[in-house]
């Protein structure tokens, strides 16, 4: 099995598409590309000749010239940490002697990282994965910022606040779609097992992390929320939360290709053509007509019937049709 007939991670596959992949490059007859010009650029630097290759005479810079090319150069600005430091001063007062002390000021409370530090360990740490070792050699080797593992933490703790007016919203969304679909996969969480669930309706994606898979993680986000349709793939506990249930056809699909390439049963290759009618008909549902809709769903329904009596002796293909019949 691979990632695309099973659950089993793309990093998986590496072997077998290295054995199957062809050489590397640009084929034969490709037409190059260069990169393009910036359209701003920092600094301007003109290069004149100095000497007449034909008779040699010596060319005034002050010749009028025209540009024959240009070329960028682009490197990055050398970047070091903005460390401003606050220093609360006393004075004695003049008139009575007394030793006053300036207030402290609020750059002297709380953390002493800015926004930007903020904005950047939460980029890092969340949209590039990084784990709290490398984004604290990020930091040191990138910025010579030097910030402990606990420091870093803090500040992605300190961060959620400006997420939660968001997050609530797409919560809210959640709990009032009609059609709601759900999925989860198991991630690793400072050390241990856990699962990362995804909720998506039409207005919010939701993510969730928790540490377990069971029906809890569902009951407790919807908060007494049933819409009319949940979609999802044959795991129980992601089932018996709405009034209907649709299985996810994706899941369905990887099993058929499976089938279809492990048994030399006609029926996954039926099976397979169907799911490509069914998602063809998916894409067109907002360009279809109404009654094309109907006849197309009316003709998958006839073309499943005959799937499922269809007789075989095939375990493998006798098992996908059984999946089949359950999720119908």
């Amino acid at each position: 099995k691979t990632s695309r007939t099973s659950s089993k991670p793309p990093s998986s596959d590496r072997k077998a598409r290295r054995d199957r992949a062809k050489p590397g490059g640009a084929k034969a007859g490709h037409k190059g590309h260069s990169r393009a010009m910036s359209e701003d650029a920092d600094r301007i630097i003109d290069h004149h000749p100095d000497q007449c290759l034909c008779c040699r005479a010596s060319l005034s810079s002050d010749l009028a010239a025209e540009t024959v090319s240009e070329h960028d150069k682009i490197e990055l600005p050398a970047i070091r940490p903005l460390i401003e430091r606050h220093r609360r001063l006393a004075v004695r007062c003049p008139s009575c002697g007394t030793l006053v002390v300036a207030a402290v000021p609020d750059a002297a409370k709380g953390t002493p990282f800015g926004p930007r530090v903020h904005a950047v360990a939460t980029y890092l740490k969340t949209f590039q994965a990084l784990s709290y070792e490398r984004l604290q050699g990020a930091f040191a080797n990138l910025f010579g910022l030097n910030i402990s593992q606990g420091g870093l933490m803090n500040m992605l703790r300190r961060a959620q606040g400006a997420f939660a007016a968001e997050c609530d919203k797409a919560v809210a969304a959640l709990r009032r779609a009609k059609v709601i679909a759900s999925d989860e996969t198991g991630v690793r969480i400072e050390g241990s097992n856990a699962y990362h669930w995804v909720f998506r309706c039409a207005e919010a994606v939701v993510h969730q992390a928790a540490p377990t898979r069971g029906a809890v993680v569902v009951r407790t986000l919807m908060d007494g929320h049933r819409p009319d349709v949940w979609c999802s793939d044959r795991y129980a506990a992601q089932q018996g939360h709405a009034n209907a249930h649709q299985t996810c056809l994706a899941h369905l699909a990887r099993d058929v290709a499976y089938a279809d390439e492990a048994s030399e049963d006609m029926l996954p290759s039926r099976l397979k053509r169907w799911l490509q009618r069914a998602f063809a008909l998916a894409d067109g549902m907002e360009t279809f007509a109404a009654s094309t809709i109907a006849g197309k769903r009316r003709a998958l329904e006839r073309s499943l019937d005959d799937i499922f009596a269809t007789t075989t002796s095939c375990d493998l293909a006798r098992d996908i049709q059984n999946k089949f019949r359950r999720a119908r």
